[in-house]
């Protein structure tokens, strides 16, 4: 009878702590352990509740520092609690007075339960810290500025820093113009050899060259300012600051904030998400240019791991470049489009090691919930497309007011607005079969299209179809 009760009393403080207390002991312990609990269930039913009709709540509470310290410190609190407890209703059973085998038996159950809450709580209060420690590590150095026009403009920049260079070069530059309201968002593409450009107006930049850039490429802007850190009020980010003064005289755009990825590092990333599917059109070469090639990655629907999804995205042997920057495209649509919310909590310790080493960026702490609200709307939308390369633009000599134009076009065509200026929308030009392809479907360097034709993932209303 007693050996029952004792493990009567260890079942109810695993459903209501505190209920053994209040049966057989300190009844004011009891009463505050229970309603510590009936509290802490009607606020985790109050956030859950609010999380599920009103998303943005949700991201503010795993993005604020704040939340998920005080959230951390509950989550300990609680498992310390919940095991006094335990070891009290084991007290309050009179255990000495069991059978040997059922002080055995006993003691197993209070042990099994203690670890088994204590160490699901702990487990969660270190996933909370990761989650802190990823925040901070990776947003708070910027300043939060609104939208332009409706819309936030994100630059994305591909680093590359390999054996004899200096630093981390942008050698892939794109433009992330999301819509405020609705995610939706247009992949702006710059290629990397672009010459004799003009800077944003009052930008250190265009002081230096006022008749445009013709130092050097698009991403040699970031190694000029590093070698001249003296000029711009924060060394530090020279070479970004440069680069978006640089891309916002190109585009006409206002740039809200940058992201600098590591493209070394993105493989990681890939294989801490398991992989992702893309259409691979025809083999493409691991290894080259200067490099033996050491293999292929095979043509068809394949889900790839993080060292071919990043040769997908960077192979140029037999390919170009402007081929490459249509297949990356397709690589941030596919990680846009595959990577679920369950997932990334699968995956949540792995995602955030690999993150800390791989982005860096000046989106500021109390924006992250924002963005995080729009990606997730952005999975529900088409994402367009537009690269500024040939045949449309010339890379040595750019049009600058033509390829504002097409900026503008591109914007208004995914709003399904007119551009101001009375341009008109953007067509499919430089587009061969459509996004989808067809029967005259031309495949060059992986990529639908040719270097004459354009590709199709740099020039679409539709990137999903167009990969």
């Amino acid at each position: 009878m007693r050996f029952r009760r004792g493990l009567s009393l260890m079942a109810m403080t695993l459903v209501a702590p505190g209920s053994a207390q209040l049966v057989a002991g300190n009844r004011r312990v009891g009463l505050a352990a229970f309603r510590t609990w009936l509290g802490l269930l009607l606020a985790a039913a109050v956030v859950v509740g609010t999380s599920l009709v009103h998303h943005p709540f949700a991201f503010w509470l795993v993005s604020d520092p704040t939340v998920l310290a005080l959230l951390r410190l509950v989550l300990m609190l609680v498992a310390v609690g919940w095991v006094a407890l335990f070891v009290d209703a084991w007290r309050l059973g009179q255990p000495l007075s069991y059978a040997m085998a059922h002080r055995r038996v006993a003691v197993g159950v209070n042990g099994l339960l203690c670890f088994g809450v204590a160490g699901s709580l702990l487990f969660g209060a270190h996933l909370v810290g990761v989650q802190r420690d990823l925040v901070q590590s990776l947003f708070g150095g910027g300043t939060a500025t609104g939208a332009h026009e409706g819309r936030y403009n994100v630059l994305l920049l591909g680093g590359d820093s390999g054996a004899g260079r200096w630093g981390l070069r942008p050698d892939s530059m794109t433009v992330a113009s999301i819509d405020a309201e609705t995610g939706r968002t247009v992949l702006i593409g710059l290629p990397r050899n672009m010459e004799n450009f003009d800077f944003a107006p009052g930008s250190v930049m265009a002081e230096q060259f006022p008749d445009g850039f013709d130092a050097d490429y698009l991403n040699g802007v970031s190694t000029w300012a590093q070698d001249h850190t003296d000029l711009f009020p924060h060394p530090e980010q020279a070479g970004t600051d440069a680069t978006v003064s640089a891309i916002e005289g190109i585009t006409g755009l206002d740039i809200n904030y940058w992201a600098m990825v590591n493209l070394e590092g993105f493989k990681d990333l890939v294989d801490a998400v398991g992989g992702v599917t893309l259409n691979v059109r025809q083999p493409i070469p691991v290894g080259g240019l200067g490099d033996d090639v050491t293999g292929y990655i095979d043509p068809g629907v394949r889900k790839l791991d993080g060292f071919e999804t990043l040769w997908y995205a960077r192979a140029r042997e037999g390919s170009d470049d402007y081929s490459r920057m249509a297949r990356q495209k397709c690589v941030m649509n596919a990680m846009l489009q595959q990577v679920s919310p369950q997932s990334a909590l699968t995956n949540f310790e792995s995602i955030a090691s690999a993150s800390k080493s791989l982005v860096s960026t000046d989106i500021p702490t109390s924006e992250v919930d924002r963005f995080l609200d729009l990606g997730l709307k952005a999975k529900g939308e088409k994402i367009s497309t537009l690269s500024l390369v040939p045949p449309m633009i010339d890379t040595a000599d750019p049009d600058l007011p033509l390829v504002r134009r097409k900026v503008a076009q591109a914007i208004a065509a995914s709003e399904g607005t007119t551009p101001t200026g009375g341009a008109t929308k953007a067509g499919g030009s430089g587009r061969p079969g459509g996004a989808g392809g067809g029967a005259d479907e031309v495949t060059t360097g992986g990529s639908v299209g040719s270097l004459s034709q354009g590709y199709a993932a740099n020039q679409a209303e539709d990137l999903d179809a167009a990969c």
